[in-house]
């Protein structure tokens, strides 16, 4: 059996993808675990330190899919499935500010590898970063038009970086089409 601190945070993720941050409480919580919400402050000081718990477990996630990426157009697809697949744990991973304080040593650094290995150095794997997170948001957000080709912008965007392998389709899964 989970001890009781998984418990918590597994409790947390639960009430985050079924209905994002604002579903979070201590109180729901405690709920859903059925005990009450002072108990939890035994094993977390705050919110915060629950949502930093499912931060870093979204991270790990996310790092070990983003490993097996070998060419930028998969790591690109495997980050965007990642994101549709959890869009309430993406937005919490990457609206506000990151408390670095409260995650796990390294845990920051195995997320973000995959990326910086593709690209070569921190510089490009930012801007590519920036790149990929754009176009997640704006499609979680539901910000392009109907019947917009987001795989041909996935692919110009790609390839503006200098990429070669980016004339495959970045759709979620990976898959190619046309």
């Amino acid at each position: 059996m989970p001890d009781r601190i998984e418990q918590i945070v597994e409790a947390a993720r639960a009430l985050i993808e079924e209905g994002g941050s604002q579903a979070l409480t201590m109180r729901a919580i405690a709920d859903r675990l059925g005990i009450r919400a002072p108990s939890l402050y035994k094993h977390f000081p705050d919110k915060l330190a629950v949502e930093a718990g499912v931060i870093a477990i979204a991270m790990n996630e996310l790092a070990a899919e983003l490993a097996k990426a070998e060419s930028l157009t998969e790591l690109a697809a495997a980050y965007r499935a990642y994101a549709l697949e959890h869009p309430h744990l993406y937005r919490l991973m990457n609206s506000g500010p990151l408390p670095r304080h409260l995650l796990p040593a390294g845990v920051e650094d195995r997320a973000a590898l995959p990326l910086v290995r593709v690209a070569g150095n921190e510089d490009l794997a930012r801007a590519i970063w920036a790149f990929a997170h754009g176009m997640v948001i704006l499609e979680l957000d539901g910000r392009f038009p109907p019947g917009a080709d987001l795989g041909s912008a996935w692919r110009t965007g790609l390839s503006a970086f200098g990429f070669a392998d980016t004339a495959a389709e970045t759709r979620p899964g990976g898959s190619r089409t046309r």
